[in-house]
């Protein structure tokens, strides 16, 4: 029977997971793609175009809520 029943994660991944964590808490792209040492921001908005999207789709739902929620006026 084996010890390690852990599924290996590789240092890619994590790395991966920090670029997603980092943007879902509103760090901007440039800090970002900074941070990864991507050469070029067009990498990381390809790499991450994902989580950009989610961000994209959160920021339209706090749009909406602003014009639509009479509460918010």
């Amino acid at each position: 029977m084996k010890a390690n029943n852990l599924k290996q994660i590789r240092l890619h991944d994590l790395r991966h997971t920090n670029a997603t964590l980092m943007l879902l808490s509103g760090t901007n792209m440039k800090t970002v793609s900074s941070r990864l040492g991507h050469t070029d921001i067009k990498i990381s908005m390809n790499t991450y175009s994902h989580v950009l999207e989610e961000m994209d789709k959160d920021a339209s739902n706090n749009l909406s809520q602003i014009l639509f929620d009479s509460k918010s006026v």
